[in-house]
């Protein structure tokens, strides 16, 4: 296994963090060299600013609902992009999916691939609103649309991830593929768990306790 630091996208996504939080933040990344940095749109650029080129900064598009239109998202990909994104998350929309309208959500992800100009592309596919059929043809699609990894969840519904959900992705999407865990996961057991039962990334707000948690 690699180094534990580097399976996490640490995340503050909370609409009320302010730039007091976000420069804590931006350090406790340095301090534990995460993976990635998660943060909305309008931080992207201080904390690109403040990290390691090593770091990755990533951010979202269509969060956390996934109901923007599709030139929506696509122009705010492209935006991250140049503002200095290295990841992008997006929000399926899952309205459409579960409408059965297959050939939407297949061409928004494609296009928002497109416009992220090769940065890696995350689909958020909200499995707590979903069937486990959902769930199953969500990852397809995801995978089949040029993405780079399929991610459980946004935190901001229902539930968070579930080991069950990522064994079954894990299946679906082989083992070349991404499996982002992310919504509830805080501390080192449940995200130790979670790699095992098949994500190679883990989301999480809890960074510093799940390492914490190594020496304990």
């Amino acid at each position: 296994m690699q180094e534990f630091n580097k399976y996490i996208d640490q995340t503050l996504l909370r609409p009320d963090a302010n730039d007091q939080e976000i420069m804590q933040f931006a350090e406790e990344v340095k301090r534990f060299k995460f993976y990635a940095a998660v943060v909305n749109p309008c931080w992207v650029e201080y904390v690109r600013q403040n990290l390691p080129d090593e770091i990755k900064v990533c951010s979202v598009v269509g969060f956390p609902l996934g109901t923007v239109n599709s030139t929506v998202k696509i122009y705010a990909a492209g935006n991250l992009v140049k503002i200095g994104c290295d990841e992008i998350d997006m929000v399926m929309n899952i309205g459409k999916f579960k409408s059965r309208d297959y050939e939407y959500v297949s061409k928004e992800i494609k296009m928002v691939v497109d416009a992220a100009k090769g940065r890696v592309v995350k689909v958020i596919i909200e499995t707590c609103l979903l069937t486990s059929e959902e769930k199953k043809k969500a990852a397809c699609l995801v995978k089949e649309s040029g993405a780079h990894f399929v991610k459980t969840s946004t935190g901001f519904s229902k539930a968070g991830a579930q080991l069950d959900d990522v064994r079954m992705l894990r299946r679906i999407v082989g083992q070349g593929f991404g499996v982002k865990a992310s919504g509830g996961i805080r501390d080192y057991l449940s995200a130790l768990e979670f790699i095992k039962a098949g994500a190679n990334r883990i989301g999480t707000s809890s960074g510093k306790a799940i390492m914490e948690g190594i020496t304990r």
